[in-house]
């Protein structure tokens, strides 16, 4: 990973709130809590990834994107595609 550290700190950090929610989520289907309140909690879930994803983007594209380009521009443009689900 080539993001700045601060970057990669906060995507860890989101990440480590997913893994913790969705701990929390498996604990509440296994009790049997209320259905509403579990969904919210997978949407916190959801909304955590997305945020970790979006700074581990950000920071590859600030930084790795022009490195990789000149070196195989093809290559880089597959590897946007597949991350942005298109091919």
């Amino acid at each position: 990973m080539h993001n700045s550290p601060e970057q990669s700190a906060k995507s860890l950090k989101l990440a480590r709130q997913s893994a913790g929610t969705l701990q929390k989520v498996l604990s509440m289907i296994e009790e049997n809590e209320y259905c509403p309140d579990i969904i919210q909690q997978i949407d916190s879930v959801i909304g955590l990834l997305k945020s970790s994803r979006k700074e581990l983007l950000t920071g590859h594209l600030g930084h790795c994107l022009e490195k990789n380009i000149s070196r195989d521009k093809q290559k880089t443009i597959d590897e946007l595609l597949k991350i942005y689900s298109i091919s």
